[in-house]
Parts: structure tokens; C-alpha cells; sequence
């Protein structure tokens, strides 16, 4: 089976099967998706991590598909109903539900109507009543009451024994695979998703109230939408259901003239047994087949919505995770806050805590001129070169402060920088931060993350719980394991693709990269602390329980700055060493005057160089690296300044153009933090001039935009903004090309607590007032 499943994966990632083994075998036998992309290229064709990630996921379902089709054929074959015919369609299946379709007449389960109906002999009642339907129902019943058998079976009229009968058929029905699969797809395809507010919720269930009474179709529904129905449901404030089209108005259900097709029912006959039959025909319809692919459809619905959901959550954590750092630079962290005061930490230029302070220069205390003096006294003695301001409570206040302290401190160089504090508060109380600063008070612990997250996002985000960070789209609402999987792989992807300083990085980054555990992450940083800095990689062999294996998957993501080689600072793995030994002797360089020399290695021609182990992909990279060695793939750091005097929702006025901090994305559009302590957001219909699909094609979260206020509700506080900076507040525009992508909306944005709008719902912020927008949008529908 494993060559069947190597050829699906191939065909579903449009490569050669070849590379799909060779990654299997890698894979199994131990290597990490980074190592694979990364150093594998020439085994797997150049698979990126992206393929290897979906490689992996298939691989999963396909060997759990796999050793469920054995465990189903063993149960028919134990049974002695299996067929060659059963046994082929068992085989050809490509799904797991295609599987569990087939095996479900043969799936043990409890002793239903229709077996007891079996027991008391029927069957041939309703064998012969489905194929002759001139029969008369009743007279053909009595032959089989107690009365007339002379036997105690339980059946003591014709009505009993009907009954029976159609129980019989019914299940019969309901177990065909293929008329099971056809209705499924059917209803999928043409179904309408219908949500009804349950009577009496109305007011306690207002946040749904887009949902009181709504109909779309199901395979297109969005998955924002999607679930935020199932929350409604969830609630007790939705009743949701599914629905064929017409099938209000139609004399029969569309689903009973599909069964009745493919078992071979005339509806529209008139003969004896046809009311009866239509009736055995509506009842599988309404009692065995409804309930069963509702439920089921359902879940197909909330599955694909949950991936959408993880993925969304996905991207933005990635990008994140790959924000610019500021650097290695002194910084003194303002954790604002008003009555309890400003926590303020400052770190030197590797991260490590120097000192803390608490000022008062809000209301009430008002001590403005103290904490200045105290500020500058910090920045001075600390040699401080960034200043980075949580974006919480009071942060706008406190941004003026930073200003003022720029001023006071000149001509030295200060920079303020505003940095998003989300997740800080979950570091800041976790048993990682404890060990770190057992002795500070969480409120300075979270001052002391605010400062490096501006040094190195990456590097401090790890630490953190990625559900905590707060880029999700309806994160509690999906499975939490495979939320965890996901996010825990961009995690792992993010933190190879940087590299990591073996000598600073604390043992949560070092747990991230490859072949790393967090015991092996410990064991590390103890060597360190015992013994000083590493000075070669293979000095990595020395740490306690730290294996060849383990070293081959981790030793080129990390980096040793200043050390005995200097292809240790590089991506370049020890294992190319010699290699590279070889390029610079064959072209008669010392490797330290080759590294860096741009013009001179663009010269080089790679295919030159291949091995029997080294292929001419990973000669190109050896190239780049000593080109560049363990350069950063991040972007040139860039910080959002906000504007003067625009500090709070009141302060925006419609028409005024705004710099600003993409915060999340969505399918429907992008949340900004424009320094009013609610971020705002650009509906996809504003998000360009062009028809956009998918907003990640235009911003990512960590963006600075541009953007435009085009509505401002102040009661429900709720900001309508556009990055089609011609739009004009008010005007009407139409639509994007696509149709209802336009119109979505969201009510709920559960990833933003506190700071994103709390019940904030996508507006289309070019269209008027924002709950008449959604009214209109609600009528189009």
C-alpha cells in the first residue's frame, strides 16, 4: 500500500513519485520537515517546506485510511460476506467516508427494527411486496400475523407485520453506498444552509442577529460565517438545518424521487403497494437518511471551515513570527498604565535584564516631570538606544511621554517605537518566565518581553503559546489539535528559516529548531552556562544525551557568531564542510577571503562542484551562504507613526488619512491598529483597486499601511477604514467583480479581546452607515 499512497500524494502535489518516497523515507526515519527542505533537496527534487507540510498531513490521513480499509475488510471477511465485486470497491476507494459507505450494512450495531422484524421472519414479505407492487399490502400481511402462523413472534395484526416490513427496506435503503454517496454530494452541492433564531433568544442572542433568519447555499458558505452560525447553534440561539431547494413547495421531496429511482419505485404508480412503498420510500428519507447526512454534512461543513480558520491563523502567525526585528540594541521597555502606573524594564543589546522601575505620569498621580527624570536617568546610565511603548491601556499617553524623553535625552539618538503587547501578560505568568526572573513581579516580566519582541519578535514570540498571540480568526471555536499541530509547524518552519544564535538563545528558541527537544534545548544552555560559549559546532556533540542524528538535524540551523570557523555563522550544514574546503583549494582562496566576496562566488559556476553527495541545488545554496553568511530572510525594520492628537475612537473623523499596524487578517478583510486602542477594519471590497481574492495577497499582519476612515460608530464601537485612499466617505461604490465577497461580514471577532473590536463585525466601509450597509447586504442575499 505504500507505493498506492506514494502515487496519490504525487498526483495531489503535482510531482514525481520518486520525490514523494524519497521524503517518506526521510520523514520516517526521523528527519524534520526544515532539515528535509532544507538540506534534501537533491533526494526529494527540491520539495519546499510548504509541500513537505501537506506531504505529511496526506501521509497521516492515508496511512489511518489504510489500516481502517484493513480492519473493515478483516470484519467482512471474519463475517463470510465478502465478494469480489465488495472487496473491489473496497480497494478503489479513495476517502475514508467512501469506506465507511460500503462497510455500513456489515457494521455491527445494536439490534435494530429492522433485525427484529428479520427474526420474526418479513424479510420475504418485503421482498415481495417491493417487487410486486400489484400485491394488496394488508392481504398479503395476514398470512404472517401469530394468529394465522400459529407461531408467538410479536406480530398480531397486518399493521404489525407492514410495519416490520418497512422497517426492513428501510434500512436496506439507507445502506446503499452508492445512492448514500449520490444524495450526499447532492445535498452538499444544492443545499442550503438555513439558520432560525430559536424563540425567546432574540435579545439575549442580538450579536447573531445576522443569522435570525438566513439561507445560503452550503458548499459556499464562508467560513467565517460558518462558524459563526455554529457558535449561534452552540449558544442556544441559532436552530440550524439543511434544505434542498424547492422542497418547501414541491409535492415530494427531491431526496424521495432519488431513492425512489435507484431502488426501483414507481411514485407516481397506483397500484395496491404503491402508498404503501411511498411511504417506506419518505420514511428513509426523513427518519434514516436526513438526520444521518445532515449530521454528517454538518461536519463537513465545520471541518472546512475550521481549516480555512487554521490557516488563516497560520499565515498571520507566520508573518508575525518573521517581523523585522530592530536589533541588538539596548532597549527600555513602558508597559503603560494609569492608576497602578508605567512598569518600565531595560534590557542590554542581547536581551539580558538590566533594571526596573515604576513611574506615575497618568492620572491620578500626574507625576509627569518625575518620570521623565527617571526615564532619562535609565536611557543614560544604560546606554539606551530604543524605547518600545505596549500598545495597552494608556499607550497613546505614554507615547507622549516617549516623545518628550526623545527630546529631553537629544542629541543622543532615542527611537520610540509602539510594540503590540498581546500574549506579553500569558508570558509574563508562565512557569518559563518564573524560571527566568523568578525574582521580578509578572507586571516587570511583561515589560521585560515588551522590550524583546522590538529586538527580535521571534525569538521572545516563542516563548508564548501561539494561540495566545491573538491573529486567529475564531481560534476556540476549531479543533485545538489540529490548531496546535499547524501552529506549532509554522512555529518550527519560522525559527529554522531565521537560524538560531546557539549562544543566546534561550532554551524555549532553541526547542523550536530541528531534532531539538526541550530537555535537549536544556541540556544546551546548561553546557553553556557550566562551560561558556560554544566555539564550534561540533562542540554540540559534548552536550549531554546529544547524538549524531540529533546533530545532523539541528547543527545548521544554529549559528556560532565570531567562532573557530566561520562557516559556523552560516546556514551551511558541517556535513558540506568539506566541499566548501574543496571550491576554495580548487580556486586557490582562503576560506575566510572567500566568504563575502559577492563577485568573485557569482562567478563560480555550481555544476562545477557536484559530488556523488552534493547535488547542484545545494551547491547554489553554499554559494549564497558564503555569499551571505546566516543573513536574516526578515525584512529592513520599519516602525508606524500615529498620528498627532488621535489617541481615542472620538478623535477620528471620516476623511482623515491615517498610518497604521495591520494587526490580523481575515477572508474578509484586514484589521488595523491605528493608535486608538480599536483597530479598524478594511473591508476586502477596500482593500485595493483591483478585485482582491485573498486579502494575504495584499497585506499581512505587521504590515504599515496607509489607510482612509471612511465611518466611525462610536456606540458600538466599530471603525470602517479603506486603503483606497480615493474613496470618499459616504460614496457609494459597487461592488467588486465575484459577487457576495463584498458583502461578507462577521459578527464576533473573538482573536481580538480588548483591543479589536470586541463584537466587531466586517463592515463594507465605503457604503454609508455601517449597520445600513449590512442591512442592504442582508437583503441582496
Amino acid at each position: 500500500m505504500q507505493t498506492a499512497i506514494v502515487s496519490a500524494i504525487a498526483e495531489e502535489l503535482g510531482v514525481r513519485p520518486q520525490q514523494v518516497a524519497a521524503a517518506v523515507e526521510l520523514l520516517d526515519g526521523g528527519a524534520t520537515v526544515p532539515f528535509v527542505a532544507r538540506y534534501r533537496k537533491e533526494a526529494t527534487g527540491g520539495l519546499d517546506d510548504g509541500q513537505l507540510r501537506t506531504l505529511e498531513e496526506r501521509l497521516r490521513y492515508l496511512r489511518e485510511m489504510e489500516d481502517r480499509r484493513s480492519a473493515i475488510v478483516q470484519a467482512i471477511e471474519e463475517q463470510g460476506q465478502m465478494t469480489p465485486e465488495l472487496h473491489g470497491e473496497l480497494m478503489a476507494a479513495t476517502t475514508k467516508q467512501r469506506l465507511e459507505d460500503l462497510y455500513l450494512p456489515y457494521r455491527k450495531k445494536r439490534r435494530t427494527k429492522a433485525q427484529i422484524a428479520r427474526e420474526a421472519g418479513l424479510e420475504p414479505l418485503a421482498e415481495r411486496l417491493l417487487a410486486e407492487p400489484g400485491l394488496t399490502p394488508e392481504a398479503e400481511a395476514a398470512a404472517y400475523v401469530d394468529s394465522a402462523t400459529g407461531e408467538t413472534r410479536g406480530i398480531e395484526d397486518a399493521k404489525a407485520a407492514l410495519d416490520g416490513a418497512k422497517q426492513i427496506l428501510m434500512e436496506r435503503f439507507s445502506e446503499e453506498a452508492e445512492l448514500v454517496g449520490r444524495l450526499r454530494e447532492r445535498l452538499w452541492e444544492e443545499g442550503q444552509l438555513r439558520a432560525r433564531v430559536v424563540k425567546g433568544k432574540e435579545q439575549e442572542g442580538a450579536k447573531f442577529s445576522d443569522y435570525f433568519e438566513h439561507d445560503e447555499g452550503l458548499a459556499k458558505t464562508p467560513s467565517h460565517r460558518a462558524l459563526a452560525m455554529f457558535r449561534g447553534r452552540n449558544e442556544g440561539v441559532l436552530a440550524l438545518s439543511l434544505v434542498m431547494p424547492g422542497e418547501d413547495e414541491a409535492p415530494i421531496h427531491p431526496a424521495e424521487v432519488a431513492i425512489a429511482r435507484q431502488v426501483g419505485i414507481d411514485l407516481g404508480a397506483e397500484l395496491p403497494a404503491s402508498r404503501w412503498l411511498r411511504e417506506v420510500v419518505r420514511w428513509t428519507w426523513r427518519v434514516k437518511l436526513y438526520t444521518h447526512l445532515e449530521t454528517e454534512l454538518m461536519g463537513r461543513l465545520r471541518e472546512g471551515a475550521e481549516q480555512e480558520a487554521i490557516e488563516v491563523f497560520a499565515g498571520n502567525l507566520k508573518d508575525l513570527l518573521l517581523a523585522s526585528p530592530a536589533g541588538p540594541k539596548a532597549t527600555l521597555a513602558l508597559d503603560p498604565g494609569l492608576r497602578t502606573g508605567c512598569k518600565v524594564a531595560v534590557v542590554d543589546a542581547t536581551g539580558r535584564f538590566l533594571e526596573h522601575a515604576v513611574v506615575y505620569p497618568h492620572a491620578p498621580q500626574k507625576q509627569w516631570d518625575a518620570a521623565l527624570a527617571t526615564l532619562a536617568q535609565l536611557v543614560e546610565r544604560h546606554d539606551v538606544a530604543l524605547v518600545a511603548i505596549g500598545n495597552g491601556t494608556a499607550s497613546r499617553e505614554t507615547d507622549k511621554l516617549a516623545a518628550e524623553l526623545v527630546k529631553r535625552v537629544a542629541p543622543r539618538p532615542l527611537a520610540k517605537v509602539m510594540v503590540s503587547e498581546a500574549g506579553a501578560s500569558v508570558y509574563s505568568a508562565s512557569e518559563l518566565a518564573s524560571k527566568e526572573f523568578p525574582a521580578l513581579d509578572v507586571s516587570i516580566r511583561g515589560a521585560v518581553s515588551i522590550a524583546r519582541r522590538l529586538q527580535d519578535p521571534l525569538a521572545e514570540l516563542v516563548k508564548i503559546d501561539p494561540k495566545s498571540i491573538g491573529v486567529g480568526q475564531y481560534q476556540h471555536d476549531v479543533s485545538q489539535l489540529r490548531l496546535s499541530r499547524s501552529l506549532e509547524a509554522v512555529v518550527e518552519d519560522c525559527v529554522n528559516a531565521v537560524g538560531v544564535d546557539l549562544n543566546m538563545a534561550s532554551s524555549a528558541l532553541l526547542s523550536r529548531v530541528s531534532g531539538l527537544s526541550p530537555m535537549l534545548a536544556e541540556n544546551i544552555v546548561a553546557r553553556r552556562d557550566r562551560e561558556g560559549p560554544f566555539r564550534s559546532r561540533r562542540e554540540l556533540l559534548e552536550v549531554e544525551r546529544l547524538g549524531p542524528k540529533t546533530f545532523e538535524q539541528c547543527a545548521g540551523f544554529l549559528r556560532i557568531m565570531g567562532g573557530d570557523n566561520p562557516l559556523d555563522a552560516s546556514a551551511v550544514h558541517p556535513e558540506a564542510y568539506p566541499l566548501v574546503a574543496r571550491i576554495a583549494e580548487r580556486n586557490g582562496r582562503q576560506l575566510a577571503g572567500l566568504v563575502g566576496d559577492s563577485q568573485y562566488l557569482k562567478s563560480l559556476k555550481p555544476a562545477d562542484y557536484v559530488d556523488d553527495h552534493f547535488g547542484v541545488p545545494t551547491v547554489i545554496d553554499i554559494l549564497k551562504e558564503l555569499d551571505k553568511p546566516g543573513r536574516d530572510p526578515r525584512p529592513e525594520f520599519k516602525a508606524a507613526s500615529f498620528r498627532e492628537g488621535v489617541e481615542k475612537l472620538s478623535d477620528l473623523e471620516p476623511g482623515m488619512l491615517l498610518e497604521g499596524v495591520v494587526t490580523n487578517v481575515t477572508h474578509f478583510g484586514a484589521f488595523v491598529d491605528v493608535g486608538v486602542h480599536q483597530d479598524g477594519l478594511v473591508h476586502i471590497s477596500a482593500l485595493a483597486e483591483k478585485f482582491v481574492e485573498d486579502p494575504r495577497q495584499v497585506v499581512k499582519a505587521g504590515d504599515i499601511v496607509k489607510v482612509k476612515v471612511m465611518e466611525v460608530d462610536l456606540p458600538r464601537q466599530r471603525i470602517g477604514l479603506s486603503m483606497r485612499l480615493g474613496d470618499e466617505p459616504g460614496a457609494k461604490r459597487e461592488r467588486q467583480p465575484g459577487g457576495g465577497r463584498g458583502e461578507q461580514r462577521q459578527r464576533g471577532n473573538p482573536q481580538r479581546s480588548g483591543r479589536g473590536g470586541g463584537q466587531g463585525q466586517g463592515q463594507n466601509p465605503s457604503m454609508g452607515a455601517l449597520g445600513e450597509a449590512l442591512l442592504k447586504a442582508q437583503k441582496r442575499r
